[in-house]
This record gives structure tokens, sequence and C-alpha cells, in this order.
């Protein structure tokens, strides 16, 4: 039985949808990194660029607690992975706000990011009813 679990885990939309968040996070902090990695005329670095390596790290987060909240039995710390999702989502979408005001063209793709993970959101409303 725990052979198809991870199976049938890959197949839920919110399980996807964490999967696309990463590769897109992924995709705009690399593009971010090359105006923001250059150092400013004083010498010191972009505080923005700590933003971009934390979408990533955040979005790295999301499928991990996915998994842990479907495998966990009891639902006290089922509602801890769940609880901890909702916490990483916020904050990702706080970081894509703060990455907005850097002074990089990357930060177009940003909405997008927020977009993605409003529908995210909706998804995990519908798929906590189902735990």
């Amino acid at each position: 039985m725990l052979t198809s679990t991870p199976q049938n885990l890959s197949e839920l939309p919110i399980y996807k949808k964490a999967l696309d968040i990463f590769a897109l996070s992924q995709n705009i902090s690399t593009y971010l990194n090359h105006d923001l990695s250059a150092l400013k005329e004083d010498g010191s670095e972009d505080n923005n660029i700590y933003f971009s390596g934390d979408i990533v790290q955040q979005s790295v987060s999301l499928v991990p607690e996915i998994v842990n909240a479907e495998l966990e039995r009891y639902s006290e710390r089922k509602y801890k992975h769940i609880a901890s999702l909702k916490r990483i989502t916020n904050m990702l979408y706080k970081n894509s706000y703060r990455l907005e005001r850097s002074n990089s063209n990357g930060k177009d793709f940003l909405p997008i990011l927020r977009r993605e993970l409003k529908k995210f959101k909706k998804l995990q409303r519908s798929w906590m009813l189902t735990l």
C-alpha cells in the first residue's frame, strides 16, 4: 500500500500546482539574481536578493508539507502540516510583493507567481476538506 501512495499523491491537483509554483519561483529567482547580484555604487549588495532565495526555499517546502499531511494518521499532526503549508504560502505571497519593489526587469513575472499562489490557495481549501 505504501508503494502506491506516492503515485496517488502525485496525481493530486494541489501537488501538481505546488510543483508548478516551485518551478516558476526557481525561474523567477534565477532571472532576478542576474539583476540583483551586482553591487551598488557604494559597494553594498541589494537586500532584495535574499527575497529571491526565500521564494525558492519556501516553494521547495510546499510539496513535503502536502505529502506529510496526506500520510499523517493523526489529525492533530495533520493540522500542524496544514498550518505550516498556509504559513509558507502566505510568506511566498509577501516575498513576491517585496521583490516587486526591487530594481529588476524580472519583477514583471511576480504577478504571475501570485496568480498561481491564488490558484494554489483555492486548491488548498478544497484539499483540506478531503483530509
